[in-house]
Order: C-alpha cells, then structure tokens, then sequence
C-alpha cells in the first residue's frame, strides 16, 4: 500500500504549538523562528482543508479538528522516540505525563510516588499539578485528576474515591466550637464554590450565614489549610486528603458533620488510546485507595463533637 504523503514538519510544528497554545514557545522548543512555525501550521490547515487553531483575544484555542489530531501525535511521536532509543542502546522507559488537581497531589499521590517508582521502574511520571482547571489536550496529559461530577465533555472517567468537607481549624480555635453557631464567631475559609459553607451549616442544622460574614477565597486547598495553620480562619476542606496535619496534631476537625460536592476521578481524552503505562497506573492508583485505612474520613475527629 502506498501511504500518501506526510508532512512531519508542520505536524511537528502543529503538535508543539498545540501543547503550548502558543507559536512563541513552539518555536523556542524547536529552535525555530514565530514565523517558521505560524508558517508550517498554516501549510497543514492548507493541506487537511480545515483550521487547527482559532485565533482569540488570549492568545490561541484548539479547533475540534486540532483536539482530535494533538493526542494522536502526542502518542505517535512519543512511540517513536521510545523506539530510537531503544535502538540506540538506551534504556527504554515509558514516559506517563499526568496533570493533577493540588489537593489531590499532595494529600494522596506524592506521599506514595517511592512506592511506585520501585514496583514500576520503567514507567517515569511527568507530573503537573492545578487548581482542577487543566486543558488534557492543550497540555498533552495522558490522564489528568479532577475533583467534580465525572462528566467532562470528550472525556473517560474512572471513580477514585469520594472526598467529603469539614471544617478544619488549629487546636485553638477548635476549643472555641462547641455548637456550629460558634462558626460565625471566626473567618470562613473556602473555594471558589460558593455553597460550601451555607451546604455543610444546614447539613449541620446550623445557623444561616450572613451574607456580610468575612470569608476569604483561595483556589488551592493546600494554600487554603496553610491560611488555617497560621491561625487567619476556619477552612472547610477534605479531611481525608490533608490527614497528615490532622495526625499532627496542627490542624484539627472539631465536627463531624461532613458534604459531598463532588468526587476525584482519574480522567483522560476518550481518543487517547491507553497504553501499558497507563493502565499500570491505573490499577496502582486503585488498589492505593482500596487499601489506604489511614485515609478515613473520621480521622481526627475531636471528643464529644457529634451532632
């Protein structure tokens, strides 16, 4: 069979600017000049009859055409230097690149990344992680751990664990909360949710928040916890994932009411054919949790503080 003709560079120029949706850094990456690449992307578009890329106000966006085509590349080029370097006498390790929401990374995953690398050698992780907004094809992830729903459009979602919210305070200010009311009584820390706290008080038959009441919003969790440490508020967060400084004894849970918001789940492209790598993955991540005791929900919980 004759295999028509393919146009490696612009598919190489396309496949760089497409993960970092930006001409300027594709070239500095293939040590061309802006021009060169804007120039082999548009002989592609030409070609394949069909934009790649939309041209936005921040700068540039993938066409449904573009996000088919990135992960086949992705894998394609990632095979075949996997094969150069196997013919070069290199060891051949397969390369896994996941993005990872903050909380997550280092609640659960980086605690335990020894214990992979030493049953699986010849996998190397590129890990990356976010406050759970991450494009999977943009960045070129092979998969990308989110907390939601698990319905993300062009996506496959595996179920990794639940991740209910608590309050979670110092020891000094936990001896201050006898009731939920006592709540109103400090700083309120939270996400970008907005109905984290007016959730977990009516779960806890607690009084309404005041909409004047002084909250303080972060995007990451951890830098949320790091507020609650220093003693700013009160943060209401996963238990489970931050269960080292509970253990600590730097952060305590003083109620035990708790809401579900969402979930983790380890997500990829549904046109993202899986390999070895990623299914080993996969399988360990999965086991972890099953096997994880020390992440219980109730861990930490203070004395005498059911509702």
């Amino acid at each position: 069979m004759t295999r028509r003709y393919i146009p490696l560079k612009s598919l190489r120029a396309f496949e760089a600017a497409a993960r970092h949706l930006s001409f300027t850094h594709a070239a500095i990456e293939l040590n061309v000049t802006h021009s060169a690449v804007s120039q082999q992307v548009k002989l592609l578009e030409d070609q394949l009859h069909c934009p790649l890329f939309l041209r936005v106000p921040r700068g540039l966006m993938l066409t449904p055409e573009g996000e088919h085509l990135l992960p086949v590349l992705n894998e394609s080029f990632d095979r075949i230097a996997e094969l150069l370097d196997y013919f070069a006498g290199r060891k051949v390790q397969e390369k896994l690149k996941i993005g990872v929401v903050g909380t997550f990374a280092t609640g659960f995953l980086l605690p335990r990344l020894a214990a992979f690398y030493q049953k699986f050698p010849h996998i190397e992780l590129q890990i990356s992680t976010n406050n759970n907004r991450v494009d999977v094809a943009a960045e070129g992830l092979d998969y990308a751990i989110r907390f939601g729903s698990g319905a993300w459009h062009g996506t496959a979602a595996l179920y990794l664990c639940d991740s209910p919210l608590t309050p979670l305070c110092t020891p000094e200010i936990a001896a201050q909360l006898t009731q939920p009311a006592d709540l109103l009584n400090f700083r309120l820390l939270r996400s970008y949710r907005r109905d984290e706290w007016t959730a977990w008080l009516e779960q806890a038959a607690g009084p309404q928040l005041p909409p004047t009441h002084p909250v303080m919003v972060f995007d990451s969790s951890v830098t949320m916890l790091e507020a609650a440490q220093a003693g700013i508020g009160i943060a209401i967060a996963p238990a489970r994932m931050f269960s080292h400084l509970i253990s600590s004894g730097r952060i305590q849970r003083p109620f035990s009411s708790e809401i579900s918001l969402g979930s983790y789940w380890l997500t990829r492209l549904q046109s993202k054919v899986e390999t070895s790598a990623m299914r080993e993955f996969a399988q360990w991540l999965s086991a972890e949790l099953v096997a994880s005791a020390e992440l219980r929900p109730s861990e930490g919980l203070l004395p005498n503080t059911e509702l």
